[in-house]
């Protein structure tokens, strides 16, 4: 049976396989000799930034109904209006790039929403640094020193309470009116409370359906020493059932 490590790697491996292929003339633009580590990240960035402007500037040609350099068709009022600056800030560091707009105001870009500055990849940045027990400012210090740039602790604050109120959505969620099987389990983990670090245990409930799926019902932290599976058991079947139609 292969180890661990070697399935791991392999699952690796499909990823990297998956990935959109880029042609060699392409790359052969970025490199033209050795490079360093500071240079590829430089090309790096160049390219997520040629790729965002890219695919914001799909969404306004399909938004607007005709494509860039094709004409606009007779019944269109609404076309394209140039492009405005804005900074967003990415799991590499701040980028600058151009956003497309439209003459009457109407489009707003998925990838990149109006009256947004984190692109992908930045807010989970925050939300590890928060699970592993660092304060506010210590997450705002390490971002500046790490990517040169300015977070507030109310950016900061906005991130993480947005990722606590669907994690309080999910722990409320509704379960199914039957788990013909439920596993509970717990494993001790190092948690960081009032500036102390303790080894606390995290109960785990999981259901098995009738189709063989499995379903988390849910975590619980233990709070005092008192805690034993029945109060997780007890929480458990206090929660509503899931709604069926018939």
């Amino acid at each position: 049976m292969p180890s661990k490590t070697k399935l791991k790697n392999a699952a690796i491996a499909a990823r990297s396989a998956a990935l959109p292929k880029i042609p060699k003339e392409r790359i052969d633009q970025f490199v033209t000799g050795p490079m360093t580590g500071e240079a590829v990240n430089a090309a790096s960035m160049a390219f997520k930034k040629a790729l965002i402007e890219r695919a914001m500037g799909a969404e306004l040609g399909h938004h607007l109904g005709y494509s860039a350099g094709a004409a606009k068709p007779e019944p269109a009022a609404n076309q394209r209006n140039g492009r405005s600056a804005k900074t967003v800030l990415t799991s590499e560091g701040p980028l600058r790039i151009e956003v497309p707009r439209d003459r009457d105001g109407s489009f707003d870009p998925i990838l990149i929403p109006k009256h947004e500055r984190r692109f992908t990849g930045f807010d989970d940045k925050i939300i590890v640094m928060y699970a592993r027990g660092m304060t506010m400012r210590e997450i705002q210090g390490y971002l500046a020193e790490m990517y040169s740039v300015d977070v507030s602790p109310d950016l900061i604050s906005k991130v993480i309470d947005a990722v606590m109120s669907e994690v309080t959505a999910w722990q409320a969620r509704p379960l199914e009116t039957m788990y013909p099987v439920v596993f509970f389990d717990a494993l001790r983990v190092k948690i960081k409370e009032d500036a102390v670090v303790r080894s606390k245990a995290v109960y785990l409930a999981l259901g098995v359906l009738p189709d063989g799926s499995r379903d988390i019902l849910g975590l619980w932290i233990e709070n005092t020493e008192g805690a034993k599976f029945c109060d997780v058991a007890s929480s458990t079947s206090s929660r509503p059932e899931a709604a069926t139609t018939s």
